[in-house]
């Protein structure tokens, strides 16, 4: 969403990061759906997504069940499932995230979580 919306931040979003980037199709679903609220055609707005994102990855039975985990330690951060799904699937791959959510910085995870604003 930084990147689409040209937000503070969205310059840490180098062409060499966004070469690796992996979104869950949870993510993928809650991006299109804020895209489309914003006015944007669904067409157009999936497009700018996958423009944007080298791998979709699936949501699956071990990330789901990850992500049910995640409840009691991201709660008082107010994550959402589409967080939780993010996260579940950064650590199945042990893999960085990048986001603008502050809160995120607070979470005790073995992942690195760069803050972009």
């Amino acid at each position: 969403m930084a990147i689409l919306n040209r937000e503070p931040g969205a310059e840490r979003l180098t062409p060499d990061v966004l070469i690796r980037a992996v979104m869950s199709t949870v993510n993928l679903t809650e991006v299109q759906g804020k895209l489309v609220t914003l006015g944007i055609s669904p067409d157009d707005a999936w497009s700018a997504i996958v423009g944007s994102v080298r791998e979709a990855a699936p949501f699956t039975f071990e990330q789901a069940r990850e992500a049910g985990n995640l409840i009691a330690s991201t709660l008082p951060f107010g994550l959402s499932l589409g967080d939780r799904a993010c996260l579940a699937l950064a650590l199945e791959r042990r893999a960085p995230i990048y986001t603008a959510d502050r809160a995120w910085k607070n979470l005790k995870l073995n992942i690195p979580i760069h803050v972009i604003r």
